[in-house]
């Protein structure tokens, strides 16, 4: 058996869902629709969790790939949704793993808020909820959104965020998340590297402040996710200069959902050099290898 950063091969895509969050396929299957899309090293980031490490990590080894656990940290900033990627953490690390389960029982919560609310005027209930989603998975909009799918009110989720899930049709619920400078020092204390993903998806009104980002790099963010569909032309040019300047790793990655969103694996991806440094960088826990 073969170990070893320096044996990669073939690109990375570092950011990738199960059904253990929003995706909707297994973990096992993930790995293997990333594998057939040419990814040879892949992380599974499902949302403030890591239950699909295991499996994903075994098949990820079986089909000759390099495996990085990870998750996707949920944060906010002013009014801002902030995702941080976290990556070769300890995921037993007891400040983090107070922190993501605070996280899960409020999304919980929200999304039963949501659906009393939008049962009022459309027929969904909660059971039609929990039939979209895995045993153990933590229910939020995207669930809600195949719930109204199975029901046959709208035709796919991008419909239903477009309308009955989106803030201005008034069911919209908020719900807890720490600050990013919480998110990035948790993650960093538990032995990770931090991540911001896709930071530039609606142009600089909506990208946090240069300043707070400079206070975020102080306080240990390893890199920005770069290449993703959704980021802008103009932010991605701002940040590979900030970038640059402060020496960080730079991430490509699709987002992968399954069929809960058209973005396909390698459709952006990540060198070995950064893969290399991000690896050097954790110390939380290891990469598998083939």
């Amino acid at each position: 058996m073969t170990t070893g950063p320096q044996l990669f091969t073939g690109p990375g895509d570092l950011h990738l869902h199960s059904n253990h969050s929003d995706g909707t396929e297994a973990p096992a299957r993930v790995m293997r629709q990333a594998h057939a899309a040419g990814v040879r090293t892949a992380a599974l980031t499902d949302h403030d969790r890591t239950t699909g490490w295991h499996e994903a990590g075994d098949a990820a080894v079986a089909l000759g790939m390099t495996f990085v656990p990870g998750m996707e940290l949920s944060a906010k900033h002013e009014w801002r949704s902030v995702h941080v990627l976290g990556y070769l953490f300890d995921p037993a690390d007891a400040a983090l793993s107070a922190e993501t389960d605070r996280i899960r029982g409020d999304r919980i919560g929200r999304a039963e808020r949501i659906v009393r609310s939008i049962s009022r005027d459309y027929d969904l209930t909660w059971d039609d909820v929990l039939a979209q989603t895995a045993e153990d998975a933590t229910v939020g909009r995207p669930h809600i959104a195949d719930a109204l799918i199975a029901r046959g009110i709208v035709r796919d989720r991008t419909e239903a965020f477009d309308g009955i899930l989106h803030p201005r049709e008034g069911y919209y619920e908020p719900h807890y998340a720490p600050d990013p400078l919480t998110a990035v020092r948790l993650i960093t204390e538990a032995g990770g590297v931090a991540v911001i993903a896709h930071p530039v998806t609606a142009g600089r009104d909506r990208m946090m402040p240069l300043a707070f980002i400079e206070r975020l790099i102080a306080a240990g963010l390893g890199g920005f996710e770069i290449d993703h569909r959704e980021n802008t032309a103009q932010g991605k040019a701002l940040l590979r200069e900030i970038a640059a300047r402060h020496d960080l790793i730079v991430t490509g990655s699709s987002d992968y959902h399954g069929a809960g969103k058209p973005n396909r694996p390698g459709e952006n991806t990540t060198s070995d050099e950064m893969i290399a440094r991000l690896i050097e960088r954790g110390t939380g826990s290891a990469p598998r290898y083939p």
